[in-house]
C-alpha cells in the first residue's frame, strides 16, 4: 500500500489521470505533495512533491469560464495531465503551495497553429501565395458566373 507524503489534506476529489491510459481515481492535495491514487489499484499512484513542480498549465475555454483540465510540469520527470470534478477548486488549492506565478494558461489551438507557422521561415510567403491562388480562383469563378448571366 502506498504511503501518503502529506500530513494534512486540503482537498480530496474524484479525478481522471491522462498519463498513459486514462485512469480514474482520487486526487489528494495536501501540505507536502499532489497525489493521485487509482481507485481500482492502490499501488498505481502518482505523488508529486511541491518542490518538484515547475509550473501548472490550465486548459481554459469559454473566455476563462471553463477549465477542462490541467497539467503539472515537473522539473525532472515530465508532465502529468489531470481533470477533476471541480478544476477551479483544485487549482485554488494548488495555488496555495506553488504560488500564483507558477499557474499559467496552456496555449490554445490557434496560438500553437499561428506560432507553428511563424516558426517556418518561408511560411509567410507560402501563406500569401496560397491566399493569392485562392482569391484568383474565386474571382475567376465570379467573372465566369457574371458572363453566363449576360
Amino acid at each position: 500500500m502506498a504511503q501518503s507524503q502529506n500530513s494534512s489534506i486540503d482537498l480530496t476529489i474524484k479525478a481522471t489521470s491522462f498519463h498513459g491510459l486514462t485512469t480514474y481515481g482520487d486526487v489528494l492535495i495536501g501540505n507536502k505533495a499532489f497525489e493521485f491514487y487509482n481507485e481500482k489499484n492502490p499501488e498505481d499512484y502518482i505523488q508529486i512533491p511541491w518542490d518538484e513542480v515547475d509550473h501548472v498549465a490550465a486548459s481554459v475555454m469559454g473566455g476563462g469560464k471553463v477549465i477542462s483540465r490541467f497539467a503539472i510540469f515537473t522539473k525532472k520527470n515530465g508532465n502529468y495531465s489531470f481533470s477533476v470534478r471541480d478544476n477551479k477548486a483544485a487549482l485554488r488549492a494548488i495555488r496555495e503551495y506553488v504560488g500564483e506565478e507558477k499557474l499559467v494558461r496552456s496555449p490554445n489551438f490557434w496560438y500553437v497553429f499561428k506560432h507553428g507557422l511563424a516558426a517556418i521561415p518561408q511560411a509567410p510567403r507560402l501563406v500569401c501565395d496560397a491566399f493569392k491562388k485562392i482569391s484568383q480562383k474565386v474571382s475567376k469563378k465570379a467573372s465566369e458566373k457574371a458572363s453566363r448571366k449576360k
